[in-house]
C-alpha cells in the first residue's frame, strides 16, 4: 500500500508540475515575445527613427538604438531600410550588411506586407525573442524599413530555472507529505484490521463461512441499521424460508417482525436462552452486541428448536407439579385422617360422620363439576390440582357452577393452557393469602359460548392501581416483595398475543382484582415466510 500510494502521488505530483513548468515557460516566452513586439512598434513609430531612416543617417540611428535598447532592457535594436539593410547594429562590422545575415529572416511580412510579428531566432547575439515592424513615412504611408528589437532567451531560462527550483522543492515536499501519509493510513489500516494481510483476512472469512455452515443452531447477524450481514443455511431451515432466499442485504424487520434484535442494538444489552415463539414452535434465542469500543455496531442472534432435552425437562417440571399436588393432598388427607381417628377415639361419632360426610360431599361436587362441564382431562386435572392447593393454603378455590369449558379447540396446546390458566389461579391464591390470611376465597367461573373461551378469576386481594392495569403484564413488573417474580403475567400476555385473544384485569370493590381470558377458538393465522412472527416469551 504504501509503494502503490508513493508511486501514485509521486505521478499525479510530477504531472501537475510537468504542467506547471510548460505552462510557466510558455507564458514567459509569450509575455517576452510581447513585449518585443510592443517595443519595436514604439521604436518605428518615433519621428526621429523615420527622419534617420529616411535619410540614412546611421550615426544618429545608432546613438538612438543604444540608447533605447538600454532603456527597455533589451538585448539588440536593428534598424534597417526598405531593402532591409542594416543602419543601426550594437556591432558596428555588421552595418551596410543584410539583417538575414543573422538568422535568415530579412523582414518580408514587415517590408511587403507592413505587419508586425514575433519570431525566435539565434543570431550572431545569441538566441533572441524578436520583434519586427514595419517603419512607416506617416507623409506618403511608404515603407520605408524595419526595427527589429530582441531580447536574450538566457533571461527567461534564468527566471525559469529560478521558478522551477521552487517547483521542484514544493514537488518533492508534496511526495515525501504523499509518502507520509502512505504510511500513516497504510498504519492504521493494518491496526483496523488486526495486523493481518490481505490473503489472511480471505483465509478467515472461508473458515468463519465453513464454521456458520456447520453450526447446527441458526444464525443472523445485523449491522447497526438492522440489515442483515451474516446468516447461515440452518437459519433459513429454523425459520421455514425458502432455500433459494438470500437475507443478507434486507431489513431484519421484513425478515423476522416483533424480533427485539432491533431493541438490542438500542440497548447494548446481551439476552441469553430466552425462549421465542415462531410460526406455532418454541425456539431458545441468545442475542450478543457487536461493539466497537462503546458503541454498538450490530447484533448477532443465535436460535434453535426445543430439543428433546428441552422436552424431557418440561416432562419432568410437570411430575414435580404432580408430585406437589399430590403431596398436598396427602398431607391435607392426612391431617383429615388424624382428626377422624382422634374424635372416633374420644366418641364423637357423630362429628367424625359428619366430617367425613362433608370431605365426601365437597369432593364428589367438584369431581362431578369437572365431569360435567370440562371433558379435557389435562384441564380438570390442572382444576382439580390448584383445588387442593388452596386447601392447603387455607384458602378454598370456588367454581362457578355454570362454568362450562367443553368447546376447546384441539389445536390449543394443552400445556400452555393449563401454563396460562395456573399462573392466574396461583397469583389470585397467593394475592388473597397475603392480604385476607386464612378462609379466603378464590373465583373461577369458565365459559365456552360464542367464538372465545373465558376464563374469569377473582381475588381477595389488595388489588391493582389502575395505573398499573397494562404495567403488570411486563416482563419482571410485580406487587411481590420476596422471590423472583414478574415472569407468569408476562407469559400469560405473550400467550395471549400469540394464539389470539386478550385478557384484562379489574378491581373489584371493597378489595380484590378480577383476571379476565379470552382465547379465541380460531387460532391467529401463523405469519407467511419472510414475514415470520417472533416474540420472546
Amino acid at each position: 500500500m504504501i509503494i502503490v500510494l508513493g508511486l501514485v502521488s509521486a505521478l499525479q505530483t510530477g504531472l501537475i508540475g510537468g504542467f506547471a513548468g510548460y505552462y510557466l515557460s510558455e507564458s514567459l516566452y509569450d509575455e517576452i515575445g510581447q513585449r518585443a513586439l510592443m517595443v519595436s512598434k514604439t521604436v518605428a513609430a518615433m519621428p526621429a527613427v523615420i527622419q534617420g531612416v529616411r535619410e540614412r543617417d546611421t550615426e544618429s540611428l545608432m546613438a538612438l538604438s543604444e540608447r533605447l535598447a538600454e532603456t527597455n532592457e533589451a538585448l539588440f535594436i536593428v534598424i534597417g531600410d526598405h531593402n532591409a539593410i542594416r543602419l543601426a547594429h550594437p556591432d558596428p562590422d555588421r552595418l551596410g550588411h543584410s539583417m538575414a545575415d543573422d538568422d535568415g529572416d530579412s523582414g518580408t511580412l514587415a517590408l511587403e506586407q507592413g505587419q508586425a510579428y514575433v519570431a525566435k531566432a539565434l543570431g550572431s547575439l545569441g538566441l533572441s525573442m524578436r520583434g519586427k515592424a514595419p517603419i512607416v513615412d506617416v507623409s506618403n504611408g511608404e515603407i520605408i524599413g524595419i526595427v527589429s528589437v530582441g531580447y536574450s532567451l538566457d533571461q527567461v531560462f534564468s527566471v525559469i530555472q529560478r521558478y522551477n527550483r521552487v517547483l521542484y522543492t514544493v514537488m518533492g515536499m508534496m511526495l515525501l507529505g504523499s509518502v507520509l501519509a502512505a504510511i500513516i493510513i497504510a498504519g492504521r489500516f493494518k491496526r483496523a484490521i488486526f495486523g493481518l494481510e490481505p490473503e489472511e483476512i480471505a483465509a478467515l472469512f472461508q473458515e468463519r463461512d465453513a464454521t456458520l455452515q456447520s453450526v447446527r443452531e441458526g444464525i443472523i447477524a445485523i449491522n447497526r441499521d438492522g440489515i442483515v450481514t451474516t446468516f447461515n443455511r440452518t437459519a433459513i431451515e429454523t425459520l421455514g424460508l425458502d432455500p433459494d432466499t438470500r437475507l443478507a442485504g434486507q431489513p431484519i424487520e421484513r425478515i423476522l417482525p416483533e424480533n427485539n434484535l432491533m431493541t438490542a442494538l438500542e440497548t447494548g444489552e446481551s439476552a441469553f436462552d430466552q425462549e421465542v415463539w415462531l410460526q406455532g414452535q418454541q425456539m431458545i434465542v441468545n442475542r450478543l452486541p457487536v461493539k466497537q469500543g462503546d458503541e454498538t455496531i450490530g447484533v448477532v442472534a443465535s436460535f434453535r428448536l426445543r430439543d428433546e432435552l428441552d422436552q424431557v425437562s418440561r416432562q419432568l417440571t410437570r411430575i414435580q407439579q404432580y408430585a406437589d399436588t399430590l403431596r398436598s393432598q396427602t398431607h391435607e388427607y392426612s391431617n383429615k385422617l388424624h382428626t377422624i381417628a382422634g374424635l372416633i377415639q374420644i366418641g364423637a361419632n357423630e362429628e367424625a360422620l359428619a366430617l367425613i360426610g362433608n370431605e365426601v360431599s365437597d369432593h364428589q361436587a367438584l369431581i362431578h363439576l369437572l365431569l360435567e362441564a370440562v371433558p379435557d382431562p389435562v384441564l380438570a386435572g390442572c382444576l382439580l390440582g390448584k383445588y387442593n392447593r388452596a386447601r392447603e393454603m387455607g384458602l378454598k378455590l370456588v367454581i362457578d357452577p355454570d362454568s362450562q369449558m367443553a368447546d376447546v379447540p384441539p389445536k390449543l396446546p394443552r400445556d400452555q393452557l393449563v401454563s396460562v390458566l395456573g399462573n392466574l389461579i396461583d397469583n389470585a391464591l397467593e394475592a388473597t393469602r397475603q392480604f385476607h390470611g386464612e378462609g379466603g376465597l378464590v373465583h373461577l367461573s369458565m365459559t365456552d359460548l360464542g367464538h372465545d373461551l373465558i376464563f374469569e378469576v377473582e381475588d381477595q386481594g389488595p388489588g391493582i392501581p389502575p395505573d398499573q392495569h397494562e404495567r403488570i403484564f411486563e416482563r419482571g413488573v410485580t406487587n411481590k416483595q420476596d422471590g423472583d417474580h414478574g415472569i407468569g403475567l408476562y407469559l400469560v400476555r405473550q400467550f395471549v398475543d400469540r394464539w389470539g385473544g386478550s385478557v384484562t384485569v379489574e378491581s373489584l370493590q371493597p378489595s380484590g382484582s378480577r383476571f379476565t381470558l379470552y382465547l379465541s377458538k380460531t387460532p391467529k393465522p401463523s405469519p407467511s415466510p419472510g414475514q415470520s412472527e417472533v416474540n420472546a416469551s
